[in-house]
């Protein structure tokens, strides 16, 4: 069943338990303006709570671009107190989407530079078509990433690689983005959202609570100290054993059958 919702700048579909929001600005290559961003943070907010979506899948609209970057013509005449609000509003917004229960995936399918890249490192995983570019070219405009990309990009990359691309504010392809772990797979772009939904329909046939608890784990426990998280984890895993799934996962392994998961 194929649900819709409208939004100015945004389009949001549910169907089968995929749930797609795509920044509908192909004018403008799909740039984040303080109107988009604010949207996306009223969409994010239902998605939390929408048991129909099981996963979230972020995109931009048309072949071009997925996000170009944020809306310069709107940042030009900005002083530092709006541009600080900018950077909340998309911050809120980013910090949303790690903070969503459902794990996300960013399908880029074109042009994906500075608050495009800052969005598509707040999804849990990334899928690129071949013909997509990545970058921060904000010290070409004589600022620095304002959406998160010092320290998320940082975090995926590593210090070293980080700075240069900031640095230079140098494109880089598909490939060299995989090749240094900003994104999780490359595809030709006619098949990037078959790729996607196959990705979405490997995760929704696990159980909704591990797969919930997973995401979870792995965020918090990242900037724990090992044994911290280690012991962390261990409390999260015991609390799995007093799951219906957990029981029903098991008992279906036993019984060489498919487990029937109801997410309790």
């Amino acid at each position: 069943m194929l649900i819709m919702k409208e939004y100015q700048n945004l389009l949001f579909t549910v169907e089968d338990g995929i749930g797609t929001l795509t920044i509908n600005r192909p004018k403008s290559l799909n740039a984040l303006n303080s109107d988009t961003l604010a949207e996306i943070g009223e969409a994010l907010a239902e998605i939390k709570t929408d048991p129909t979506v099981k996963v979230l899948v972020i995109t931009g609209s048309g072949q071009k671009a997925f996000v170009a970057g944020a809306d310069i013509s709107q940042m030009v005449s900005m002083n530092s107190i709006e541009a600080a609000a900018l950077s909340e509003l998309a911050h809120n917004a980013f910090r949303t989407i790690e903070s969503l229960p459902q794990i996300t995936i960013a399908a880029v399918n074109g042009y994906c530079l500075g608050g495009g890249f800052e969005l598509a490192n707040s999804c849990d995983i990334r899928v690129a078509a071949t013909s997509a570019k990545f970058g921060q070219p904000e010290v070409g405009l004589g600022i620095v990433p304002g959406f998160g990309g010092t320290q998320r990009l940082t975090r995926l990359v590593g210090r070293g690689k980080a700075k240069e691309i900031i640095a230079t504010g140098s494109q880089i392809t598909a490939k060299e983005a995989h090749a240094i772990g900003a994104v999780e797979e490359v595809v030709e772009l006619d098949q990037l959202m078959d790729k996607v939904n196959e990705i979405a329909h490997k995760i929704m046939k696990n159980g909704p609570v591990a797969v919930r608890m997973a995401k979870y784990v792995i965020d918090q426990g990242a900037d724990l100290e090992l044994n911290t998280a280690i012991s962390f984890e261990t409390q999260m895993w015991a609390q799995t054993f007093a799951t219906k799934d957990q029981t029903e996962g098991m008992q279906a392994f036993l019984e060489k059958r498919h487990a029937k998961f109801t997410g309790e």
